[in-house]
């Protein structure tokens, strides 16, 4: 019995400091198994219980009952410590600024002039049209000359623009990416350049020095004006819907014979683009024999078929970065 009784006193201490010496849950579930399971420290020197007396036995008993219940409590002790330390550690790991800025960033979304030109672009590509980009800051001879403008031709003063001090411009229109790709392009050529221009208007509700253009260029052998009409009723029903479009005469230097186009929008008759059959001073000036090719050009602004689209009041609305305003799009 002595002997019993000093290996549960030695089992207490060794347990009692293996405990105390655990740094995880893991490894006071080990020493839970190890100490109190079935084949545990505990259990073999209970096992020995059958070599004492009758009247002894309870004793031991007792006391190894209050051994287990002794480790019990020092094993959930201990959990509840290593647990609390774990959180403690964690907390101090992610700790949070609450009174640091908020770092979220809201998800964005077409500006409507960006997506009112890939509609544009989408309706034309499906019309076998590709998308031919030039530069913004253009010399006269493409700007102008080249659009059979020559210069003191009364056409330049209804495109003043910004001139720099090299002798080039900001281009008022993007037709010069028409000329630039038929120069390394032969026809036949079905081509739409969207891009930024510049003219030195005085800004108002219907008017900017900088605003977005849409150019549309078709040459091919036997093109004529009812080609360009179809193209171009095509494209507007596409757009707006099956509304009534009419031509009516008007005047571009580097197209004959040109017309303006409308739309019946909303009970009443709406210009959106000007159009016409390319002139063929255009075309020999290019090179290409205006008794063989013949070609149809179109084009249109950003701004006002936006506008119009979504029933905006004022270009400027369109530039000022209000989200008030964008987000409705």
């Amino acid at each position: 019995m002595e002997q019993l009784n000093g290996q549960l006193e030695a089992l207490e201490a060794e347990a009692a400091a293996a405990i105390g010496a655990a740094t995880s849950a893991s490894d006071l579930e080990d020493l839970r198994v190890g100490l109190l399971g079935k084949k545990g420290k505990l259990s073999a020197v209970l096992g020995a219980m059958g070599r004492l007396p009758g009247a002894e036995r309870p004793l031991v008993g007792q006391r190894a009952n209050v051994l287990k219940e002794q480790l019990q409590g020092l094993l959930a002790q201990r959990l509840g410590a290593v647990k609390a330390a774990a959180m403690a550690e964690r907390i101090a790991r992610e700790s949070l600024d609450v009174t640091a800025p908020c770092s979220y960033v809201p998800p964005g979304h077409r500006h409507p002039l960006i997506s009112t030109i890939e509609e544009i672009v989408d309706v034309f590509s499906g019309l076998g049209y590709r998308v031919s980009e030039g530069p913004e800051i253009e010399s006269d001879y493409y700007n102008f000359t080249a659009l059979n403008i020559p210069e003191h031709h009364p056409a330049r003063d209804m495109q003043d623009t910004f001139y720099l001090q090299d002798g080039r411009l900001l281009r008022t229109h993007t037709s010069p990416v028409q000329i630039r790709h038929l120069e390394t392009n032969p026809p036949p050529v079905r081509v739409i350049a969207p891009g930024r221009v510049y003219r030195r208007d005085a800004v108002d509700a219907t008017h900017s020095p900088v605003f977005h253009q849409v150019e549309v260029l078709a040459i091919d052998e036997g093109l004529d004006f009812s080609h360009l009409r179809g193209t171009v009723t095509a494209f507007l029903q596409r757009f707006f819907g099956d509304l009534p479009v009419r031509f009516r005469a008007s005047y571009f230097p580097f197209t004959e014979p040109s017309a303006e186009v409308d739309v019946q929008w909303r009970g009443r008759w709406l210009e959106v683009m000007g159009c016409g059959m390319v002139d063929p001073a255009v075309l020999t000036g290019m090179g290409l024999d205006p008794e063989r090719w013949s070609g149809f050009a179109a084009g249109l602004g950003v701004e006002r078929f936006c506008m119009v689209r979504h029933g905006i009041d004022d270009i400027r609305r369109l530039y000022t970065s209000d989200l008030r305003f964008l987000e409705q799009f």
